[in-house]
């Protein structure tokens, strides 16, 4: 693992699938971390993994499934915590 990622989506994430295809994204590129949805209505991932990886997961999120609308990607790059075994959707 050589790169760690926090990553914010905005826009229509919530209610339309989003957490389980960053699930499906994630378990593609091997990543680890996990997903959750935010009371603000975004939804957060932080993952580790290759940083190429990373990459092509993040121009996916900037897509998102179907029914969702993403309008912002926010994202903070860091040193890996190898923290991570897995990759988990949170609540």
């Amino acid at each position: 693992m050589d790169k760690n990622a926090k990553i914010t989506v905005s826009g229509i994430v919530q209610g339309v699938g989003f957490r389980w295809y960053v699930d499906r994204l994630a378990r593609k590129y091997q990543l680890q971390g996990f997903v959750e949805n935010l009371v603000d209505g975004k939804v957060f991932t932080e993952v580790e993994g290759e940083e190429g990886m990373i990459i092509e997961f993040i121009k996916n999120l900037r897509i998102g499934p179907r029914g969702a609308s993403v309008d912002d990607v926010t994202v903070e790059w860091n040193s890996p915590h190898n923290l991570f075994t897995n990759f988990k959707i949170k609540a």
